[in-house]
């Protein structure tokens, strides 16, 4: 303007004040559709309490995504939102299930070890560049359940190395095989297999790739995790020189979530952790403790945007997924106190296979008392059950409900656990709660 008002400092505290307002009318709005999308849906949500800050728990990390979009959702607008999600690839699912009102139901992740999209350096530590690692398989297969009546959560992990009865491909990979050699076909198979196999009905799918997991960190500025020890896995690419609370981003970031041949170096040697995938999948989940802490903590409407311009990058989502959903899962979950949600391993045995080698077996009836615990009465019966080490394919034992679920792993000898832990080269029976070995990383704070 000719008069100089616009450059005047004096009028700046206005606009601090204008803006104040614009933000405080904006959460109005979106709590009021987030009302509106409840009473939609039926949903009956209890008045907002105010909580004190918890560390965030036991989520995990082929999620990230999916709720990283829904946190985006919650801070950045509705029609925004509905721009972004558009842009996110879709993908017919067949074999899904339709979700009910008010019902529990039933999310699977996968997180693919896909190479597309990745260049340059990180092209090259993750072997796209040199085509050692085509096609796709899944590293991650995870099943969220979600029971809106409760305002719960669970996970439950699948390990990569667990034996299922295929479904098509038989010619390919023979009557029984990994559980994640059904992605080389795409979701719809491998979310076919788990019902078949396990009884467990799959309403949506997401598919996160290795470029989706790295954007979602840069989009985030990196997240925060303690290392007790300097730590290394070759395989994965991952270098961590010193201890202590420090930023992970970008390749890093992807490394500790890929590591299973995890290394830590203490009392002046490396120490290998021996556990493989449970080993993983513990640290999938202190990861995205770290992720989603940082994601909550977004106001900044740069970042978000940031953010939510990066998922289309390396997410897929089934086509039966709407906005609606997923505004109505944040409404319905951002107050939920996250050492509530809990995390499933199914429990294995391992066994050695003619054809496959190392290779691990469904352990019953410990397996069937897990699913029931978490899945309830929402199980069908598996049309086609997993085999045994034999190569026996029964039903899975008639179980009943308990208040108190346990989880089998394969504790090998050299592995070290937390105090309260035994190890033991034969499986040992724990409760099924999230927990990290000592010298695992955690999420801090700076």
């Amino acid at each position: 303007m000719a008069d100089g008002r616009d450059n005047d400092p004096r009028s700046r505290p206005h606009e601090s004040r204008r803006d104040k307002r614009r933000a405080l009318a904006n959460e109005h709005r979106l709590l009021a559709l987030g009302e509106a999308v409840d009473n939609q849906s039926g949903v009956t949500r209890k008045p907002r309490k105010h909580r004190p800050h918890r560390t965030r728990r036991n989520l995990i990390i082929s999620a990230i995504a999916l709720l990283g979009l829904i946190a985006g959702v919650v801070g950045g607008g509705y029609l925004y939102a509905q721009y972004r999600f558009s842009t996110i690839p879709k993908i017919h699912v067949a074999g899904e299930l339709p979700q009910l009102t008010g019902k529990p139901f039933n999310i699977l992740e996968i997180g693919s070890d896909s190479r597309s999209g990745l260049k340059g350096a990180v092209a090259s530590q993750t072997g796209a560049s040199t085509g050692q690692a085509g096609g796709q398989r899944s590293d991650v297969v995870k099943i969220m359940h979600v029971d809106p009546a409760t305002g719960t959560i669970s996970v439950l992990s699948i390990p990569r190395d667990t034996v299922t009865t295929l479904l098509a491909n038989q010619s390919v990979y023979g009557k029984f095989n990994r559980i994640n050699v059904n992605f080389a076909s795409g979701p719809s198979l491998l979310a076919q297999t788990i019902t078949a196999n396990f009884g467990i009905p799959i309403t949506h799918t997401i598919v996160v790739s290795f470029s989706g997991l790295i954007n979602a960190a840069v989009a985030l500025g990196g997240v925060y995790l303690d290392f007790p020890y300097p730590a290394k896995d070759t395989y994965s690419g991952l270098k961590i020189p010193q201890a202590g609370c420090q930023l992970v981003n970008g390749f890093e970031a992807l490394a500790v979530a890929r590591s299973r041949h995890y290394e830590w170096f203490e009392n002046g040697v490396w120490n290998y952790d021996v556990t493989s995938d449970y080993g993983r999948i513990d640290r999938q989940n202190a990861f995205m403790r770290a992720m989603i802490d940082r994601a909550k903590r977004l106001y900044n409407p740069l970042t978000i945007n940031s953010f939510l311009s990066k998922l289309p990058q390396g997410i897929t989502l089934d086509d039966n997924f709407t906005l609606n959903e997923l505004i109505a899962l944040a409404v319905k979950f951002h107050g939920i106190n996250p050492a509530n949600m809990l995390t499933y391993t199914l429990p294995t045995a391992p066994g050695q296979s003619a054809a496959l080698g190392d290779v691990l077996y469904v352990q019953q009836p410990a397996a069937q008392q897990m699913l029931v615990s978490i899945f309830g009465n929402t199980l069908i019966t598996p049309t086609n059950p997993p085999p045994n080490a034999a190569g026996q394919t029964p039903l899975p034992p008639t179980v009943t409900t308990t208040s108190s679920t346990s989880t089998t792993t394969t504790v090998p000898k050299k592995a070290k656990r937390h105090t309260g832990s035994t190890a033991s080269s034969t499986t040992t029976t724990t409760v099924a709660t999230p927990g990290q070995q000592f010298f695992d990383p955690v999420p801090c704070n700076p």
